[in-house]
């Protein structure tokens, strides 16, 4: 019942011309964005990092928020502090919480090569930000006293990675979430890189007791473990032996599944039923996606929509590239062929257990049975997703509902006609169609 958008791509500063004004940037599209249906943003890291032109995937100083003059120069390549509490008061007073990219093990930008004395090698791991808050030496990377074993990932692309044993790095991080929720306003944190450090330091800054706007505060927490699914469903399982919080991941398996089903039209749709997605496993703590800032030269190339109808439909939270609601044209608002129709059914339908009515190859017909409570009502939809290229399909199935009419809200595919409302016989029985290459989302009358 919620859908975030991960608002910036690669180099997006520099592509918008909007070097070192991209939260200024951003706040003129939250108006447009809440209207839309969106719930949450997850912005880029907001500190200093190796220069003031780097993604800050590299962190150097994580008390600058864009107000000293290091790095080559005083604002980050995003802004400034003052621009990103606007930004944030802005989305808050349109009902849009805030996710932080947290970067909390790969340091980069050193002001000095030292020698580490427990192997004898040389690496850059001093560190003296302006800011005066967390200098570091050798002592708080890998190798250390606290931890001397080498952990995957240890020399990220030449960058060291913090060792969270330190006690000074461990009180650090909780000094820089306690920043980013108490002070600035995020409502959660997308953790990057989350091989690189133990589950137990992701669990415990989720599990902190936040104070925000005077309340006791749990944020939503979602971690980047880029592997398959027995990886990350054994790496949420670590993770819960130190929390009891609802800790998410980005569901890397599913995406490459999506992938196929654009770019391969003979992809057989069956492999989206076995449950080889985290999904499908633990929908509860799913964050669905099609694209990110990292896939380059591995993005969807055709018929994109096709993946964001999956994820708009099933469980798990789904995630929006800024790319291509904007620059890619998809989000095609005031239509029923675009992403914003494709949130609104989320929002409006998509409630209760995921029922897979019809597979094969080249169809595959889904129900979700809906859900009320208190806070919501969502009757519930049918989802036909067809991969043929040159002909509409579809096939009976039985639904849960008797004798209902159901009329089509969302479609696309490679014929631009419309899909017909379907009534169901006694017993539950219609057929679904969709377009070529396309989808079409069928919801009670």
């Amino acid at each position: 019942m919620a859908v975030m958008m991960q608002a910036f791509y690669w180099d997006a500063p520099k592509h918008e011309n909007k070097e070192h004004e991209w939260w200024n940037f951003v706040a003129e599209k939250v108006e447009d964005l809440g209207r839309a249906g969106f719930n949450a943003l997850w912005l880029p890291p907001v500190n200093k990092a190796s220069s003031n032109t780097s993604m800050g995937y590299d962190p150097y100083d994580y008390f600058d928020l864009g107000d000293f003059d290091q790095k080559g120069g005083t604002k980050t390549w995003y802004g400034n502090r003052a621009e990103l509490e606007a930004l944030i008061a802005k989305a808050h007073a349109h009902s849009i919480g805030l996710y932080a990219d947290m970067v909390i093990n790969h340091n980069g930008g050193a002001d000095e090569e030292e020698v580490n004395p427990l192997d004898g090698q040389k690496r850059w791991t001093k560190f003296n930000p302006k800011s005066g808050v967390f200098p570091r030496d050798y002592n708080h990377f890998h190798p250390s006293r606290y931890e001397r074993v080498m952990i995957e990932g240890e020399n990220y692309a030449g960058f060291p990675h913090l060792c969270h044993r330190n006690p000074e790095v461990y009180a650090a991080m909780y000094r820089y979430a306690r920043m980013l929720i108490e002070e600035l306003g995020f409502d959660g944190f997308r953790f990057d890189y989350a091989k690189g450090f133990g589950a137990w330091m992701i669990a415990l800054l989720a599990k902190y007791q936040y104070v925000k706007n005077g309340k006791d505060f749990e944020p939503y927490v979602v971690a980047e473990y880029w592997s398959g699914t027995e990886d990350i469903d054994g790496w949420l399982s670590r993770v819960g032996e130190f929390t009891d919080s609802q800790i998410a991941a980005f569901d890397f398996p599913l995406r490459y599944k999506l992938k196929d089903v654009c770019d391969k039209p003979s992809y057989d749709l069956r492999n989206l039923t076995d449950g080889g997605s985290v999904v499908m496993k633990r929908p509860r703590h799913a964050a669905t996606f099609v694209d990110n800032h990292d896939m380059g030269d591995n993005a969807i190339i055709n018929d994109k929509l096709m993946a964001y109808s999956f994820i708009m439909v099933h469980e798990g939270y789904p995630c929006v590239f800024w790319y291509d609601y904007y620059n890619n044209g998809l989000a095609r608002p005031l239509t029923p062929n675009g992403i914003d129709a494709l949130v609104q059914a989320h929002h409006k339908h998509a409630g209760g257990d995921s029922q897979i009515l019809h597979a094969d190859p080249d169809l595959y017909i889904m129900q979700r049975v809906g859900w009320k409570d208190d806070t919501a009502d969502q009757p519930g939809l049918i989802y036909v997703l067809n991969n043929l290229g040159d002909q509409w399909s579809g096939t009976q199935v039985k639904t849960k509902w008797a004798n209902q009419k159901f009329v089509p809200i969302a479609w696309d595919g490679h014929d631009k006609a419309w899909p017909d409302a379907r009534t169901t016989d006694s017993d539950g029985n219609a057929e679904f169609p969709a377009p070529p290459r396309g989808y079409a989302i069928y919801v009670p009358a």
